[in-house]
């Protein structure tokens, strides 16, 4: 294509096709540039101008696609086109340009494989604020630098770009200033009036929560609670917004290995740590792991028990690596049995004496004091009774151990830890000689309860009270004489002044003290007959014995008891010696419990017989003469009418507290010494309704001497029912022997009563409710004047509430 520039001229031409006039100059951008020729694209309006190279006024080379011009627009003569004439390069317009701060609020979208959607050039937008307002920008991948990816909420600075053509503006240059702040996970670590702290997943630090960030049922939230958050900064410090609970196991801070290691304590924990000491993890176990010696950290948390470290200590963990900086420590610690051999500590032994709400006391071999020890020292699992033998380690208390501690016992000197049971027969207080000695009784010894005041019952007699008595001996030629107690005597029968004894020699070995012990009676200066029966009655302090014949009870008081009353229990076979007091009233004296007999008597019948008690024991009716009680039998046979007497032995539940009228079941037996026929194994067949049930206790419909109704306790229910008004039950009747009441045990349900209807409410209540709207201003108004608490002092009610439904009964 030629071009002829003296055809281009303005003479003869009065407009343009734009309608402007001449020498109206525009402006525009070079589009297309070739050797001699290019084309503008008009800025103001939809036109594209041809131009000849000779048309440009400067320095052709500097002339570029996209730079902006500024012409005159004429004709071509030839072909009557518009073109564009007497070119001129707009200079860009130097202004100082300023980096803006902003966020991303839409990224850039791709498809998974991370390429731009086809068919359109992708685009992004970002934000920024000026003066209160918030304006927003788009922009394309190239205008990011160095083609960082950016997220939604990434922090931004760009400049501002204004397209010349189309008057848009968008960002450019576009740097990432700070990422967006993913959640972040935690656990509650602590939680106050109105706010807590979370120990963060990421890293190890704790962030503070304000109570208003939680969004949630703020009741239900509790330290150990897994939650996910935001973090903001404010007033220059950061702090967690929007959190929100994760189901439990959702954070782990640790990895714990599976495998066990082996090794020694070097550092126990300090139980008052120092002010200076600001390490969470001061105890320290050395190990060989992995043929390289290591020393690991631990804290008071890892360790299986409370049982108290020592230096030394053979203990066995795992390895614990925290996922956020790697810290690896000691976990899961146990004592290993054979701890000791490696301490050399020392070791005491001796038994449990007392126990109450998770502390003791141990009765020492080698101290007079008993010593306290709480039950987390107890090296085994299953718990310690009383009796048990133990072998411990005694550690001082420190002053400042004692100001700390919680309670005056806690406070003691010297605590006994690392408590290990030993087996039964183990621990011994005293050394027994193996050689048997012969002496005479030189004083006699006297019970507790006699040396005692003779109106209290000996069961509140102190040992200490009893009055030692003294056996005169010879060894290898000396004179000697040892002290003896009636608890240490071999038989029922009491040595008396002048009696030839054998015995053995017990030392304490605290003390260093010697007693006789296993002492037997060789011959006596004198002779009492003994007599064989039955603890019949027993009251505050005195009680009955029923004799050898089941026909009479004789009285004893327990001062005349050889050994501790507390033991004694109706029906236990005990020797006596009868002895007649003032008024010539026949006692027992010298009362000793033997080993149990057979006091039913001989040829026990296998039928079992119907009857009816026609007349109790003594012990029930005090008003009676008759000691014995009689039992007819109501069943049709023979034996019809026919009445038998029975004694306590008689009972099959010793306890049992047999009433006038009551009908039972019995066999026979005959009686050794008298040949006569009298009831045994007697067992009551009693049936009432409950008539009502309180918290710990209730009545049963029965009639027991004056009363209507029978006192039972809910423990005494079998199989740990919880018994409804109406229900029928079986029971035993007992009879507390000192206060003189029946009260029902072994309580078992038969039948269950009928249940309790509900009454329906009364239609016009309903009509009413059903009236009521939540709209109705005139409605009756609930105000909580203070929330709900549980047994527990939780708060609120944990079941979920419904809207109820005016006019229905859930």
């Amino acid at each position: 294509m030629s071009f002829d520039p003296s055809l281009l001229h303005n003479n003869g031409h009065t407009a343009f096709a734009n309608g402007t006039g001449v020498g109206i100059r525009e402006t525009g951008v070079v589009e297309k540039l070739l050797t001699s020729y290019g084309f503008i694209q008009c800025s103001e309006r939809q036109a594209r101008l041809f131009f000849h190279c000779s048309q440009y006024n400067g320095n052709l080379q500097d002339l570029k696609i996209g730079d902006d011009v500024e012409f005159e627009v004429s004709l071509d003569k030839r072909t009557g086109k518009p073109i564009a004439v007497k070119l001129v390069k707009i200079k860009p317009e130097v202004l100082p340009e300023e980096r803006i701060s902003g966020q991303v609020v839409s990224a850039i979208p791709t498809h998974l494989d991370g390429k731009s959607a086809p068919g359109q050039v992708p685009t992004g937008s970002v934000c920024y604020e000026r003066n209160g307002e918030v304006f927003y920008l788009t922009y394309t991948p190239d205008d990011v630098e160095r083609n960082m990816h950016l997220d939604t909420g990434d922090r931004v600075s760009f400049y501002m770009e204004t397209n010349k053509h189309t008057g848009a503006v968008s960002a450019r240059n576009i740097v990432l200033v700070k990422k967006k702040q993913m959640r972040c996970q935690g656990v509650v670590c602590a939680t106050k009036e109105a706010f807590g702290f979370i120990e963060r997943g990421d890293v190890v630090k704790e962030i503070f929560f304000h109570y208003s960030e939680f969004k949630g049922d703020l009741e239900a939230l509790q330290a150990g609670d897994d939650v996910e958050f935001s973090i903001k900064e404010r007033n220059g410090k950061e702090v967690a917004t929007d959190v929100r609970l994760l189901p439990q196991g959702t954070v782990i801070f640790e990895d714990i290995s599976i495998e066990h290691f082996e090794g020694t304590v070097a550092k126990v924990i300090p139980k008052v740590p120092s002010k200076n000491q600001n390490d969470p993890l001061p105890g320290r176990i050395g190990a060989r792991i992995n043929f390289s010696e290591k020393e690991l950290p631990f804290g008071e948390k890892d360790t299986k028990s409370k049982v108290t470290l020592l230096d030394g200590d053979h203990v066995r963990f795992n390895i614990s690596v925290d996922r956020r900086d790697k810290l690896e420590r000691a976990t899961n610690i146990e004592i290993l049995p054979d701890t000791f051999q490696f301490t050399k500590e020392s070791r005491e032994m001796g038994v449990i004496a007392a126990m109450r709400d998770g502390f003791g006391f141990i009765k020492c071999v080698d101290r007079d004091a008993r010593m306290f020890f709480h039950f987390s020292e107890v090296l085994e699992e299953s718990p310690l009774h009383i009796s048990d033998e133990v072998e411990f380690t005694v550690v001082p208390v420190s002053r400042l151990e004692r100001s700390l501690a919680k309670d005056m016992l806690s406070a003691q000197r010297n605590h006994a830890v690392r408590i290990k049971k030993l087996p039964k027969g183990t621990v011994s207080f005293h050394v027994q000689s193996e050689q048997r000695f012969i002496g005479q009784v030189d004083r006699e010894a006297t019970p507790a309860s006699a040396a005692a005041n003779k109106n209290v019952s000996p069961s509140k007699a102190k040992e200490k009270d009893a009055e030692e008595g003294v056996i005169a001996y010879e060894d290898c030629g000396v004179k000697l004489t040892v002290p003896y107690y009636i608890k240490d005597l071999e038989g029922a029968a009491l040595p008396q002044l002048g009696d030839k004894v054998e015995f053995s020699i017990s030392e304490v070995k605290r003390t260093g003290l010697q007693s006789a012990v296993s002492i037997k009676i060789l011959n006596r200066t004198g002779n009492s007959k003994r007599l064989l029966g039955f603890v019949a009655t027993l009251k505050d302090n005195f009680g009955f014995i029923e004799t050898a014949n089941h026909d009479q009870e004789i009285f004893f008081h327990y001062s005349e008891m050889c050994g501790d009353v507390d033991n004694l229990e109706l029906g236990d076979t005990v020797e006596y010696t009868l002895s007649k007091g003032k008024g010539n009233k026949v006692s027992a004296e010298k009362v000793t419990k033997v080993a149990p007999v057979n006091g039913i008597g001989e040829d026990v019948g296998t039928t079992v017989l119907l009857g009816k008690v026609t007349r109790p024991l003594r012990s029930v009716d005090p008003s009676q003469t008759e000691y014995q009680g009689l039992i007819e039998v109501t069943e049709e046979g023979a034996s019809k009418g026919q009445s038998y007497p029975f004694g306590i032995v008689s009972m099959a539940s010793k306890a049992d507290c047999l009433q006038k009228g009551e009908l039972v079941k019995f066999q026979l037996c005959t009686v050794v010494h008298t040949s006569q026929k009298m009831a045994c194994h007697i067992v009551p067949q009693r049936r009432a309704l409950v008539e009502s049930v309180k918290d710990q206790f209730g009545f049963i419909t029965y009639e027991v001497g004056e009363s209507k109704k029978l006192f039972f306790h809910v423990k005494e229910v079998q199989d740990g029912l919880e018994l409804q008004t109406g229900d029928e039950v079986e029971f035993s009747v007992i009879l507390n022997q000192r206060t003189g009441k029946c009260s029902a045990c072994n309580v078992r349900r038969v039948s269950e009563g009928p249940k309790p209807v509900a009454t329906p409410r009364p239609e016009r209540l309903v009509n009413r409710l059903k009236s009521i709207t939540l709209d109705d201003a005139s409605a009756p108004r609930l105000v909580i004047v203070r929330q709900p608490r549980g047994p527990d002092n939780s708060k609120g009610f944990s079941i979920e509430r419904k809207a109820r439904q005016p006019g229905v009964i859930d």
